[in-house]
């Protein structure tokens, strides 16, 4: 009896260890395959978007070569194509999205005489203010058309002359011309920018910029933004002062804290806005995707500075 009974424990036990161990095989080899489509994917996203700028790289050189017609510089193409989506929601306003192109063949040779950009927006103007920069708020001027640049350093000076054709009836030209360099200190870096612009909307104009960086650590760094735009034709002067608290959580990762105050001379020189906002910033697949995030609380002269959420949630796919 006690034997049969042994015989039949040692038989159940073989059993249930028998259970276990296949049970956790199928569940190793069920991760393995997850991993092994997960990293089949990637691989594939990568090998595409390799793909495509080898393509890419691969025009551009052919069109360098019939402008100029001999090989003038040698070095890696560096032709690019950036894709961003961009969705806009503000409380009481809806949800509006958006998506902008930038295609910049870079011509290594042709280069040597001027650089050639196309986008769907003027990017010259896109730069001026943190409004359209750092914190954009709502969608971009829909502005098709061509940049052709020329660009110089004088000493630390960059100097840069982008004329521009906007794809309109009639068409338009729009000019900038920009000086800006960057003054390395002990403890912190001061970057002066000074742009004269024109265009057929807005008359000429001059941007002025005085930002201050400072490194704090490894971890976190301010910067406090200083800048101005006068538009002669609307005899409007428009100033954005601020500061802004970085923090690097890791290689893919960072936060960004930020407080603009937006102030203007129409029709009396007053305080328009102003907003506090959190941006959480992350690098999907390094050079090919990030995504950006940026819930902002706004106070505007218009609504008495009552409070007034939003949101900003962007997408960026670069060849």
């Amino acid at each position: 009896m006690c034997a049969c009974f042994q015989s039949k424990s040692a038989t159940t036990i073989i059993l249930f260890y028998f259970i276990l161990f296949s049970t956790k095989a199928s569940a190793i080899n069920k991760l393995e395959r997850i991993d092994l489509e997960e990293k089949t994917l990637t691989q594939r996203l990568i090998e595409e978007n390799v793909a495509i700028s080898k393509w890419l790289l691969s025009k551009a050189e052919g069109i360098d070569l019939f402008l100029v017609d001999k090989q003038l510089q040698a070095g890696r193409n560096e032709t690019n194509i950036k894709v961003e989506n961009a969705t806009y929601s503000i409380a009481g306003e809806g949800v509006t999205n958006q998506t902008s192109l930038s295609i910049n063949p870079r011509l290594p040779n042709l280069e040597k005489y001027w650089n050639l950009k196309f986008t769907t927006y003027d990017e010259q103007q896109d730069d001026r203010g943190a409004n359209k920069s750092n914190l954009r708020q709502t969608p971009r001027e829909q502005n098709y058309g061509a940049t052709v640049g020329l660009f110089r350093n004088f000493d630390k000076i960059r100097v840069a002359f982008q004329p521009r054709i906007e794809l309109q009836d009639p068409l338009n030209v729009a000019h900038s011309l920009a000086f800006d360099t960057v003054a390395n200190l002990k403890d912190f870096r001061i970057n002066p920018k000074l742009e004269f612009f024109a265009n057929a909307k807005n008359g000429t104009g001059v941007f002025q910029a005085l930002n201050f960086n400072f490194i704090l650590n490894n971890i976190f760094s301010l910067t406090f933004l200083n800048e101005g735009t006068y538009e002669e034709k609307l005899h409007r002067l428009s100033l954005t002062n601020g500061l802004a608290l970085g923090q690097m959580i890791s290689p893919t990762n960072s936060l960004n804290y930020s407080f603009y105050m937006f102030s203007n001379n129409r029709d009396n020189y007053h305080l328009a806005s102003y907003s506090l906002s959190t941006s959480w910033y992350h690098i999907i697949f390094k050079k090919i995707l990030d995504f950006q995030l940026t819930p902002h609380l706004d106070f505007t002269n218009l609504r008495d500075f009552k409070g007034q959420a939003g949101i900003t949630m962007q997408f960026t796919l670069n060849f």
